[in-house]
């Protein structure tokens, strides 16, 4: 017992002597082995090993040299802070450039289908081209079709002279109407034929008919599903919906009474499915079931509507298996209800203010309400009402009719499944009425999206994954004086833009190595984005659900209040600075955004620059002769995916390299259009660092170099996308193949990003190296160890980045010059030979690079040093960083965010299902998942740690290994502190905390983002001939007389 007086304070102030007793227990903590090193000795090791790798390094990449002509030339170089409102309204002009180009080509088709035609045309089928009955004969509509392999169509077989025309499986190819409709067509192969001349760039052109068909150009064959069935039908896409209607707020009735059981119910289910297909982003909705009573099908949602994105209208067409039909149906309460919530959302101005809807979908209607229609509807008939009447019956016939007709809408007969599609689409005529009569020829631009629905995505998608595009569309429709006051939309044509195209009018290497571009939609959905990927993660080719109408604040998740994307949905030109986790050292970066829109277009377009080296870049000048000579020797590429000269335009100039392209812009050659300040700057670095390649060279003749063949290759790149490669053993005798041709996007230069590599180098102090293995998923990539150190113009620490050089070694070299001490006259203070000791060489993100057991390499140090791992992130050491996707209001949709950072390939998704609340308790919701990653702190050096286990005491010591990205780590193995656990990198799901009234989903359902409307509106037009408003005979004369007298007396009251 040891007794000690300790002075306190009271609560007064006033000093006290209170008297402690305690006892201490004796802990059995046993002697540190002999064996185990002193800080002194691992310092000693670790400077060794830094400081002959870093000379290995450095002699092989030829860094020292490179950076010594960049500063012989520094006086040569002008330096410039790069204007971010300058930059990203000249961007902003280049697209708009680009998108008018499509656009005119978009407008000769239209314009063009009202051509005269000649009486002898040909219709190809898509399916039943090149196909032969079993006499061996060509099938009538099909033929011989020649296809041929295009390059530029991806290799896919294709007819440049002919279209083919799609047909749906439920619709009959030589129906009178598309074979009419075929023949009117007929005159767009000839100008698909001449867009394609004019602009080279294009692709894919069609033209969707309104009676269902579908022509493609180039022509191409369509293969139906393993049930012979092909489902596509144009006027289901978004493309199609967006150009033939305007904006629309729809309520959609489904009559769940007791005689809409059985298949009434299944035909009504699929009958509003199909009306939800029909409705886009600019468009609201909301479902009402009725019987006796009213039921919301999201209960949520009442009295409100949601937008119809692809996630909100898969959302409701779950909860319509939930409907069963029972009682008596209370039409006008519904009707009511219908007209309140039109009337009271509109006046909120937070729906599309244009057109107004509603559809019913019933089995009959005892009268025709003409009470409600006379409160809610007329005079003015703001509101169309279209129904559908569901069943073989018609008794009830005409008191729909007469709801159509009396409401500028539509009524239509569905009777079998079969039905539906056709009967649908009837309503998508009716609202274009207003569009065609005012001959308003709208475009429309969709946001990026995956379309494997059709032929050419399937293959593509089969052969390189999904490939992101947006589309450029017009309606076509009839100019006949004489059905004027009909509005007959003939059908919508369109041409699909990649967005890998889009990204070539973004000059990468004026946005530096961290900077990027972007554009948005007016409903603030990605057109472009370089972290808008299309796979799931490890390469799998795998469309993610959804991918469509991913939002900007899904992939700029910090902009948490989104000051960002609302001042661009809202078409704002200005500047901000945010503070991001997307980058390779401390997971933070502070980017200065800058915004502005693309003129009449509803894009708008956003540039991120970084801070620091990111701010600045710099302009040089040599002699043409001179970077022409050094540009076209044998070691230099240029990135693949940048845009020196475009030789994309004109066809004389498609089989050009850029290197040749170059070559003939300096000749004078005409129609041949280049970036004349990119050539300027990859010239200069063409001849800075041409001595590199004499240099390598001399390094691999000189037999008594690199005799054990460690060293295998040295490289370096700039920031105008110039790379230089060297050899040091032959093409076969590499370990590692792949690095740098491509086979990893990561870590070549693409169109959006610089090569991981040269992004981590560019992280480091001056003058250092980084050590890592190739990013490759491949357990075969863990053989060969990567150097690479950044190329400064200035000595300051925000200079900007010239080039950036490294060296690929073998691992199995690295791994025996960190074991064999060489610098230390052979001999190390340290053995890591026996079992009482661990050593392992981790990188600043704490994979193992280097372990005794080689399975280890590549492995995060937590799972294989969990306690010890604690101990570093709680001594300060290492930092442990959570990255998630979306707040909790929206992280139900379903999408993968694919970034690279803190050196390692992490990735953020969230899940779609949400599990049912029962018995009305508090629930934890799994929602979200952390996706944990750690990173060294740079200020820490060296560390040496106890770990106070369950019986003993586990020591170690971690120093990093100078200029250099690593630390070694010594670990006493006598104590077992296995009951710690391992530190991983899995995901954590998150919960939330809902009560029995809560609903994750209703939350976001009820959550709406600031949008911009469409600039035009088209809801009705007084020449509109609105008694073309369906049935198969037509209203009866009676109904017609009445029609006219209800109105007459409504308009028109004593």
């Amino acid at each position: 017992h040891l007794i000690a007086d300790s002075p306190l304070k009271n609560n007064k102030g006033t000093s006290v002597f209170t008297t402690l007793h305690f006892s201490l227990i004796p802990k059995f903590v046993p002697a540190m082995s002999n064996s185990f090193p002193l800080l002194s000795s691992v310092k000693l090791w670790a400077s060794a090993f830094g400081g002959e790798m870093k000379s290995i390094a450095a002699k092989y990449s030829g860094s020292q040299l490179l950076q010594k002509k960049y500063k012989e030339l520094e006086q040569s170089v002008r330096v410039e802070e790069i204007d971010g409102i300058k930059l990203v309204k000249k961007l902003a002009g280049k697209m708009a450039q680009m998108f008018h180009k499509k656009a005119e080509a978009i407008k000769v088709t239209v314009f063009a289908y009202h051509m005269k035609h000649s009486s002898n045309y040909e219709y190809f089928n898509a399916v039943l081209i090149n196909e032969m009955d079993e006499e061996g004969r060509s099938l009538e509509l099909g033929g011989e079709f020649i296809l041929q392999p295009n390059e530029h169509f991806n290799n896919l077989s294709v007819n440049l002279s002919l279209s083919v025309v799609q047909v749906p499986t439920n619709m009959y190819n030589k129906d009178s109407a598309i074979v009419n409709g075929v023949y009117w067509s007929e005159a767009l192969n000839k100008v698909f034929v001449d867009n394609f001349k004019r602009d080279s760039t294009l692709i894919w052109q069609y033209f969707g008919s309104a009676k269902g068909f579908f022509r493609q150009y180039p022509g191409i064959k369509w293969t139906p599903d393993e049930h012979g069935v092909l489902e596509f039908d144009c006027r289901n896409r978004k493309w199609y919906i967006q150009a033939a209607t305007s904006p629309k707020d729809v309520v959609i009735l489904v009559d769940v009474s007791g005689s809409m059981k059985g298949l009434r119910l299944t035909i009504a289910r699929q009958t509003v499915s199909s009306i939800l297909d029909t409705l886009g982003d600019d468009d609201f909705f909301n479902i009402i079931a009725y019987n006796e009573e009213l039921h919301y099908v999201e209960p949520c949602l009442n009295g409100t509507l949601v937008q119809a994105d692809v996630t909100n209208k898969d959302h409701f067409r779950d909860r319509l298996d939930k409907l069963f039909a029972k009682g008596i149906g209370m039409l006008d309460v519904a009707l009511t209800e219908a007209f309140e919530l039109l009337s009271n959302f509109n006046e909120t101005g937070r729906g599309s203010v244009c057109s107004q809807a509603i559809m019913l979908v019933t089995d009959g209607a005892v009268e025709t309400y003409d009470a409600v229609f006379a409160q809610y509807n007329w005079p003015d008939r703001k509101v169309r009402v279209f129904p559908y009447l569901i069943g073989r019956e018609s008794a009830f016939a005409d008191n729909l009719k007469w709801m159509a007709c009396a409401n500028k809408g539509y009524f239509t007969q569905i009777s079998t499944l079969a039905d539906v599609q056709e009967n649908v689409m009837e309503y998508l005529h009716v609202l274009s009425r207003p569009k065609v009569i005012d001959r308003e020829h709208d475009m429309v631009w969709t946001e990026a999206y995956v379309d494997n629905t059709r032929p050419q995505a399937q293959k593509l998608e089969d052969a390189q994954g999904p490939v992101l595009m947006t589309t450029v569309a017009m309606p076509v429709f009839s100019t006949k004086n004489e059905t004027r006051n009909k509005g007959i939309l003939l059908g919508v044509v369109g041409t699909d833009v990649p967005v890998s195209e889009i990204l070539k009018a973004i000059p990468k290497y004026k946005l530096g190595i961290y900077g990027y571009a972007f554009a948005i939609t007016n409903n603030g959905y990605i057109l472009t984005h370089p972290d808008l990927q299309p796979l799931y993660e490890e390469g799998k080719k795998k469309r993610k659900s959804s991918y469509s109408s991913v939002d900007l604040s899904e992939v700029e998740w910090e902009d948490k209040e989104d000051e960002l994307r609302n001042a661009m949905v809202n078409r704002q030109t200005g500047s901000f600075s945010m503070k991001v986790k997307k980058t390779v050292d401390k997971g933070a970066r502070n980017l200065i955004y800058t915004h502005t829109h693309t003129n009449k277009q509803t894009q708008v377009i956003g540039v991120a620059l970084s801070r620091g080296h990111g701010k600045y870049f710099f302009r040089a000048n040599t002699s043409v002769e001179e970077g022409l000579h050094d540009l076209e020797h044998p070691d230099v590429l240029l990135a693949n995916e940048w845009t020196y000269c475009n030789t994309e335009e004109h066809p004389e100039h498609n089989f050009l390299t850029q290197i040749d392209a170059i070559k003939l812009y300096f000749n004078g050659v005409p129609h041949l259009k280049c970036d004349k300040d990119l050539i300027q700057e990859v010239l200069f670095d063409a001849v800075v660092t041409a001595p590199l390649e004499a240099y390598w060279t001399s390094l691999a003749l000189n037999k008594s170099e690199n005799s054990d063949k460690g060293v295998e290759i040295a490289y370096l790149c700039t920031r105008t996308g110039l790379s230089r490669i060297n050899l040091f053993v032959m093409p076969d005798q590499l370990t590692n193949q792949d690095f740098l041709t491509g086979e990893d996007k990561e870590v070549v230069f693409s169109a959006d990003h610089f090569p991981l590599w040269y992004k981590r180098a560019a992280e480091q102090v001056p003058g250092t190296f980084i050590y890592s293995l190739p990013f490759g998923t491949g357990s075969e990539n863990k053989s060969v160890v990567l150097a690479s150190s950044a190329i400064h113009l200035l000595d300051e620490r925000e200079s900007p980045i010239a080039a950036a050089v490294g060296i690929q070694m073998k691992l199995e070299f690295f791994q025996r010059k960190f074991w064999t001490c060489a610098a230390l006259d052979g001999k190390c203070s340290i053995s890591c030979d026996n079992d009482e000791i661990s050593c392992y060489l981790i990188d600043n993100n704490g994979f193992i690079i280097v372990a005794e057991d080689l399975s280890l390499t590549g492995v995060f140090f937590g799972e294989a040093e969990g306690a010890v791992m604690s101990k570093l992130v709680s001594m300060g050491s290492f930092k442990r960083y959570v990255n998630h996707l979306l707040s909790v209001l929206f992280s139900f949709i379903c999408f993968c965010r694919f970034l690279v950072e803190f050196n390692l390939y992490s990735w953020w998704h969230s899940h779609l299902t949400i599990k049912a609340q029962r018995g009305g308790k508090t629930m934890l919701i799994p929602c979200d998942k952390e996706y944990p990653a750690f990173v060294s702190e740079r200020t820490i050096k060296e560390t040496v740690g106890n770990i106070d286990c369950e019986s003993c005491v586990k020591s170690f010591v971690i120093q990093q290994i100078p200029s250099s990205n690593l630390f070694m780590v010594v670990i006493d193995n006598t104590c077992d502190c296995s009951d710690f656990g391992p530190v991983n990198m899995d995901p954590i799901e998150i919960m939330y905390i809902l009560n029995k009234k809560t609903s994750l989903k209703c939350e976001r359902l009820k959550f709406q983002k600031e949008r911009r409307r469409p600039d035009t509106c088209h809801p009705f037009h007084h020449e509109e001939n609105s008694m073309e408003c369906g049935g198969s005979v037509g209203l009866t004369p009676s109904l017609t007389s009445t029609v006219f007298i209800v109105l007459i007396v409504t308009i028109f009251p004593r």
